[in-house]
């Protein structure tokens, strides 16, 4: 009989199957594994635009409370941007009540070049191509013209910017860390709205079934 957990699991990992997201790696202390102890969590999101900041902390805090957890964005405690005191951080979770915390943060973004081979083929017809005395004077040479095009297709040139992330999940007690993943994410195939729903959506599903929360 499947549970409500283990239908938002399903939920979540069919829906990350065309995300542009992919785990590289993933820990979990032995203290956390499958114990479901990150009931009260606070998100926060270390990124230079307010506004992704506001939006990422949103998605993270909606997927984490669907999942049965107290979830609450940082946003709300620290509307401010840029470097925090660890005395300021434990002061906004002491009044949240929040026992963790999640810390995500870009490490990294690198460039990918995409390169399609071009197309190299045999000549294209000459004089006489048809049947009969062939399609008269000057056709060969258009049929040549036309083939030449498709001898010589130059190969294409793509890039994919890929922005690497870590993902922490702290006990805000001693400020231990109990969860950690490392991801990928492919830009430019969707909007920044569905890049963070998926990103979302991986990170949850994998916590979940790690048995963290």
């Amino acid at each position: 009989m499947l549970t409500r957990r283990s239908i938002l699991l399903l939920g979540l990992l069919s829906g990350c199957a065309s995300t542009p997201t992919t785990l590289d790696a993933q820990w979990v202390s032995p203290q956390a594994l499958g114990k479901h102890s990150v009931r009260s969590v606070m998100v926060l999101s270390a990124v230079r635009d307010s506004t992704n900041r506001r939006l990422f902390e949103d998605r993270m805090v909606a997927a984490l409370t669907a999942a049965g957890v107290t979830a609450l964005q940082s946003y709300k405690f620290i509307p401010e941007e840029g470097p925090v005191a660890e005395e300021r951080l434990r002061g906004a979770l002491a009044r949240a009540g929040s026992t963790h915390a999640m810390v995500t943060r870009i490490i990294n973004v690198s460039t990918q070049v995409n390169v399609s081979p071009g197309m190299v083929m045999g000549p294209g017809w000459g004089p006489g191509w048809g049947w009969g005395g062939g399609w008269g004077p000057g056709w060969g040479g258009f049929a040549g013209y036309q083939n030449a095009m498709w001898t010589s297709l130059p190969p294409q040139v793509t890039t994919t910017q890929n922005v690497h992330a870590d993902t922490r999940v702290f006990d805000a007690g001693d400020a231990a860390v109990l969860w950690s993943a490392a991801t990928t994410t492919a830009t430019g195939y969707t909007s920044v709205t569905q890049q963070i729903d998926q990103f979302v959506q991986l990170i949850v599903a994998t916590m979940t079934k790690d048995g963290v929360i």
